[in-house]
């Protein structure tokens, strides 16, 4: 009888650790401090169909702007770079970033450079780069292979999931105040183990999605 006891529990902890792996959002303690306020976000889904947390202003309208002045995005704070992410990686992943936002932006309403009526401010900052264990698989949720991924995660050997946190917010540059903020986070390619260095391209679909919805968003 001991034995389907412990498969059962071990199920159990099988199924929980996938479902603590599921959230495709933020967690508060991963906030930067680069936005000056995180009440009010909400848990939405952004036109690229990507889990977000977002803010709007009840009386904000997109279609009140037609400018837009673009302040390149940042890291916030400054990162350190790593064995597994060095400082070129972290250069080519902020300009990669600023291209695609800078170009998706430019798409959908005109770029310029001073305040002004009709004018919005865009500010954003990459908050986080970095790796976190892959969660188990379905069929790593029996005794015998929970041990093995457990041992493999031990040694370092366990495929790693590569993440990128970003913030950003939109202000009104005629009254400085903010009409939108959000908090996002996203998951790039996998990576063999802890070792193994986390490239621009392991990233490049998650800034990509960021710059689709950049281009897509629109509040009538």
């Amino acid at each position: 009888m001991r034995t389907p006891t412990i498969f059962k529990v071990a199920c159990l902890t099988g199924l929980l650790a996938l479902a603590g792996c599921a959230s495709k959002v933020t967690a508060p303690e991963k906030y930067s401090g680069f936005l000056k306020d995180y009440s009010g976000l909400q848990q939405t889904t952004s036109p690229s169909g990507k889990t977000i947390l977002r803010w709007i202003d009840p009386a904000f309208k997109s279609g009140n702007y037609d400018k837009l002045i673009y302040t390149p995005v940042t890291y916030y704070p400054v990162p350190k770079p790593t064995t597994q992410l060095g400082a070129q990686t972290l250069d080519r992943i902020l300009a990669y970033t600023n291209t695609q936002l800078k170009a998706s932006a430019a798409q959908h309403i005109k770029l310029v450079s001073t305040p002004g009526p009709r004018t919005l401010i865009f500010h954003g900052a990459i908050t986080g780069v970095d790796s976190s264990k892959q969660g188990l698989q379905f069929y790593e949720v029996i005794p015998v292979a929970m041990i093995v991924a457990g041992t493999q995660a031990a040694t370092g050997h366990r495929t790693m999931e590569t993440n990128l946190y970003f913030e950003g917010e939109l202000i009104d540059s005629t009254t400085n105040k903010v009409v939108m903020k959000v908090v996002r986070k996203g998951e790039g390619k996998t990576v063999s183990n802890e070792n193994t260095p986390i490239t621009v391209d392991s990233l490049k679909s998650v800034i990509d999605d960021m710059a689709t919805d950049a281009a897509m968003f629109e509040v009538k």
